[in-house]
């Protein structure tokens, strides 16, 4: 009976120990759970903690897949942009040409016919100037070895200098010297930079004056092509009701040749692209022309506007290190050193070089003020 007893107790007593021996890994388990969960938390705060975050930042965040798209799938449509810019203005040369021309050479009088011949010539020489230069020359980067440059920060994507006003591009991947977008919406597939700016805003500004000079010029011949292919849609039509109820005793209309048809159809087609595009490209033109009147790139005015809010905020005034005044911006951007400048460098084509090399911004020597040198910033 006692050995009975001390069993018991023994197999109760190892029962008890087992229990607490459970308990106590659980509560062992439990507790490293939780200082995982801490410290996991604490990791993932500490990696993504920043006092500079805000609704902006969480945004560009969300939206990093996208410009990752953008910067790896879109450099492969440069080429198709390209293709179809000379294409849409070959064709619609060539209808000045075959179509416009012999009209012109026969009803216009010879002051007028001198006036469209000069002047259609000249744009059409200044807009194939400018598109081959902008496409072809390249915007400017700054050297790799870091002992060229002093003073300068750098790009934490290149790890390479970066001078002031010169911005990484994530497209072609590597830095742009004054940098003011790579170009594909407006058919350059190029960066437009500190040396081929020029040539960008020149192609856009004559492009559009062609434009719109095409789209006066021909208004009176789109309004009777356009009539006459409304009359040719009516004829068409009483021509098939007149085969449908076979009454051949009926005169048919007279069709209208090939000839005709591709001649108003031409001129409809020339009128409505060249409209589309002087509002399209007149749009940006103006936009790029107020930038350049303030003396900035189009990242430099929304760095620009931040940095203005910033000091806004804290009762100061913010002042473009970078801005010479409305006329002398326009003087540096072209290149006019001398009043003669503005026949030979703007009015005609010309290859010059703009001011300084774009690692550094001294003053241009075509400034009539003296003014502190800026520093890089």
């Amino acid at each position: 009976m006692r050995s009975r007893q001390r069993m018991f107790a023994a197999v109760m007593r190892l029962l008890l120990k087992c229990l607490r021996l459970g308990r106590r890994r659980r509560f062992k388990l439990v507790r490293q759970a939780g200082q995982l969960w801490h410290y996991g938390r604490l990791c993932l705060r500490s990696l993504l903690y920043n006092s500079f975050t805000n609704g902006d930042v969480v945004l560009d965040s969300l939206f990093e897949p996208v410009y990752w798209f953008v910067d790896h799938v879109t450099r492969w449509f440069g080429v198709v942009f390209v293709a179809l810019v000379i294409g849409l203005t070959t064709s619609i040369v060539a209808i000045v040409y075959i179509c416009l021309l012999p009209l012109i050479l026969q009803t216009y009088t010879p002051a007028w016919i001198c006036w469209h011949l000069a002047y259609g010539h000249w744009n059409l020489i200044m807009i194939v100037f400018h598109y081959y230069k902008a496409i072809t020359t390249s915007p400017g980067h700054p050297p790799q070895a870091k002992n060229d440059l002093t003073g300068v920060s750098i790009c934490r994507k290149c790890i390479a200098p970066k001078p002031a006003r010169t911005h990484h591009c994530s497209i072609c991947n590597r830095c742009v010297l004054k940098m003011d977008h790579h170009c594909q919406a407006a058919w350059l597939n190029n960066c437009v930079g500190h040396y081929n700016h020029r040539y960008f805003f020149s192609f856009c500004l004559f492009m559009t004056m062609g434009c719109i000079y095409c789209s006066i010029s021909g208004w009176d011949m789109f309004r009777d092509a356009y009539a006459a292919i409304e009359r040719m849609k009516l004829l068409e039509k009483e021509r098939l009701q007149v085969a449908a109820n076979q009454t051949y005793y009926q005169t048919p209309p007279p069709p209208f040749t090939f000839r005709q048809r591709a001649f108003h159809k031409s001129v409809v087609y020339l009128w409505v692209l060249c409209s589309s595009v002087a509002l399209a490209l007149g749009a940006l033109t103006l936009w790029h022309a107020a930038l350049i009147t303030r003396g900035e790139t189009s990242i430099e005015r929304h760095i620009n506007k931040k940095e203005r809010q910033r000091l806004q905020k804290k009762g100061k005034v913010f002042r473009n290190p970078y801005s010479y005044g409305s006329w002398d911006n326009w003087k540096v951007f072209l290149g006019v050193d001398v009043p003669r400048h503005w026949l030979t460098r703007v009015l005609l084509p010309s290859p010059h070089l703009p001011h300084g090399t774009g690692l550094s911004w001294e003053l241009p020597p075509c400034m009539t003020e003296q003014r502190t040198p800026l520093l890089a910033i």
